[in-house]
Formats: C-alpha cells, structure tokens, sequence
C-alpha cells in the first residue's frame, strides 16, 4: 500500500518520522527524488538470508579488492536508496555514489523491481534479487540493459550455485 502526503507535511506525520528516528524504525527508510518512503522492518527471515549472503560477499570482496557492506546509502542526502547489502569501491563513509554489485531481499510491499533505473543510473553493475519464501536468486546485468542472467560476473557463480551456498530458513517457518 502507498500513502502520498501532497503539501507540507502534518505535524501528526512529523511526530511518526520523529519516533521513527528516536526509536531506530527508520534504519530502512529512503529518499525517493526528494520523496520519503517509510519502510517496515522486514521479517526475520530477511536478516537471516542477508546474513548468508554477507559471507558470500566477503571473500568476493577480497579477491576484488572491494568492501562489502550490508545496508548502506546508496546516492546522496536528497536521493538515496538503500540496498540490503553490497560490494563498493568507496571508502568507509555515509553516502555512496555507486556500486559494484548491490543486493535486494525481497520483503511484502517490497519496490526493489522500481529501484532498478535508479540503479542502473548509478552505475551499478549488477542487482542480486533474493526471494527467502521460494529460495531463489536473480541476477540483472544494470549496465546491459538491465537483462537478466543465471550468472553474477562479479561473484563468478551461477544463481544456482549462490542458491546453494545459501542455509536457507526453514520453508515451514515464514508465515
């Protein structure tokens, strides 16, 4: 579901942001082109996954000579997105203005697929699409037209072989 808020924004709606802020809540939120998209916690499972992919990341990193990271800001203060984790030439620091690989664990109302221009225009060169409910793993080549392949370059492995690298969370359990 979306909400628009045309005009200034109520002072209802800027107590929400507020304890937002105060209580950690918006660790997800980003900024849209000047827009602010509140985003709920996602559901264990989520951290569970991120958590797997970190460690496929990690030695990636090393043998590219690039940090991997988990939840950063990708773009700048006006205009950020913020990816569940990736791979960066950047140093350590608030913004980033790309990325050579960035990660998305699909969560309910989830818009990674709306986030793939802005991306793309980042010059990120590859988008990992995780789905924790049915175990699997999409890879888009951003700077190729956004087409959509089995391998990850930047990993060198197919989406088969990070689908099994993956402990996945039990399939009973993500109600």
């Amino acid at each position: 579901m979306t909400t628009i808020v045309r005009g200034p924004r109520p002072p209802e709606l800027e107590q929400l942001l507020e304890r937002r802020r105060r209580s950690g809540a918006d660790r997800f939120d980003e900024v849209w082109e000047g827009r602010y998209v509140v985003a709920p916690d996602p559901h264990a499972h989520h951290g569970t996954v991120m958590g797997e992919l970190y460690a496929l990341l990690k030695p990636a990193a090393g043998r590219l000579g690039l940090r991997a990271l988990l939840t950063f800001n990708l773009g700048g203060p006006g205009d950020y997105r913020i990816p569940d984790a990736g791979l960066t030439s950047a140093p350590a620091g608030v913004w980033h203005d790309s990325a050579v690989l960035v990660v998305e664990v699909l969560s309910p109302d989830d818009m990674t697929f709306e986030k793939l221009d802005f991306y793309t225009a980042r010059g990120v060169q590859e988008l990992l699409v995780v789905d924790w409910r049915d175990r699997s793993v999409r890879c888009f080549a951003l700077q190729e037209g956004q087409a959509e392949r089995d391998r990850s370059e930047v990993l060198a492995m197919t989406t088969a072989e990070v689908v099994a690298a993956v402990d996945w969370p039990p399939e009973d359990d993500g109600a």
